[in-house]
C-alpha cells in the first residue's frame, strides 16, 4: 500500500523545536520530491518546504520559515524530515507531507498537529 505517515508533532513553547518525520511505504521516496504543507484553523493549506528528488537534492522554503526550518531526507529510512526551530505561535497548524512541491501530489499523509503556545 502506497502511503505517507507523518509524526513528531506536539505542543511546544514559543522558541522551542520539533522535528517532523514523513515516512513512506509502498514506494521509494528518494525518487520523489517531497513537500511539507500546513493548514491552520480557518486558513488555506500553504506550502512550507520542499526537497527535490535525490538526483537533484535542491530545497525550497517559504519566506515565513526561512532560517528556522530545515528539510532533509534519509533514503535508508525512506523518510523526509522537517526540523523546526525557533517556533512561533503562527506556526501552529496541521502539517502534511505529500509527493510533490506544488501541493497536487497524489499521496498525502494524515497530518500531524503542531501547537506553539505558552
Amino acid at each position: 500500500q502506497v502511503q505517507l505517515v507523518e509524526s513528531g508533532g506536539g505542543l511546544v513553547q514559543p522558541g522551542g523545536s520539533l522535528r517532523l518525520s514523513c515516512v513512506a511505504s509502498g514506494f521509494t521516496l528518494e525518487y520523489y520530491a517531497i513537500g511539507w504543507f500546513r493548514q491552520a484553523p480557518g486558513k488555506e493549506r500553504a506550502g512550507v518546504s520542499c526537497i527535490s528528488s535525490s538526483s537533484a537534492n535542491s530545497t525550497y522554503y517559504a519566506d515565513s520559515v526561512k532560517g528556522r526550518f530545515t528539510i532533509s531526507r534519509d533514503n535508508a529510512k525512506n523518510t523526509v524530515y522537517l526540523q523546526m526551530n525557533s517556533l512561533k505561535p503562527e506556526d501552529t497548524a496541521v502539517y502534511y507531507c505529500t509527493t510533490d512541491c506544488a501541493g497536487v501530489g497524489s499521496v498525502w499523509g494524515q497530518g500531524t498537529q503542531v501547537t506553539v503556545s505558552s
